[in-house]
Parts: structure tokens; sequence; C-alpha cells
């Protein structure tokens, strides 16, 4: 069964794509926890953090350059916060990897 991400990856649930290539879509947040919320997601589907293998590198650390290219297309400058949740009690709802891209205000820490 697809999840939400697939279904979007898949044109099949519409989305504010910001990015997408071979590797990866990034598309806006329907529940923006900053003034910019992007997640960075793998076409791949690959549960939580902690089932990421060693043949899976190269495509989370392309996440890391897709959010490098979008923040020099937003033009954001002043920094921003990448974060990935792994399970339940990390907060993660959706059972495929993504990366939060969180912009637009000055993020406090601890964040939670």
């Amino acid at each position: 069964m697809k999840n939400i991400f697939e279904k979007i990856i898949d044109r099949e649930i519409p989305s504010d794509i910001v990015y997408e290539d071979d590797i990866s879509i990034a598309f806006y947040d329907i529940n923006p926890q900053a003034p910019t919320h992007i997640l960075i997601i793998p076409k791949k589907r690959i549960t939580r953090p902690e089932l990421i293998d060693k043949i899976d590198e190269e495509v989370v650390g392309h996440l890391f350059t897709v959010a490098r290219i979008i923040a020099n297309k937003l033009n954001i400058s002043k920094g921003y916060r990448l974060v990935m949740n792994n399970g339940e009690d990390a907060g993660q709802s959706v059972f495929h990897i993504h990366l939060h891209f969180l912009a637009g205000r000055k993020l406090s820490w601890p964040p939670g």
C-alpha cells in the first residue's frame, strides 16, 4: 500500500513542488512549523532513518544537496534547519524518510 509521499511522487495527490529530480522530490509541508517548511523526500522508500543501509548513502546524502539547492533557489541566506525524525516518539508520522527544511524565522534550541 502506498503512503502519502508515494502518492505525491506518483501525482495521485497534488502538492506545491519546489524541486524534483530522478532521486528526490521536495514540496511545501501542509502543516508548516516555520514560514518556510519544505519536505525533501527520496523517491526510494526507506521507512525510518534507522533502516538506512550502506547502499542508501548516496540517496540520503543527495537530500542534503537538495537542501542547499532549495536554499539558493529561495534566496535563504540567514540559515535553515534540517531535521529527520526516527520513529513515533521522535515525531515521525509518515514512515518514509524525509528531511524537514525549516527557515524564515529565528529557530530556538532545544527544539522540543
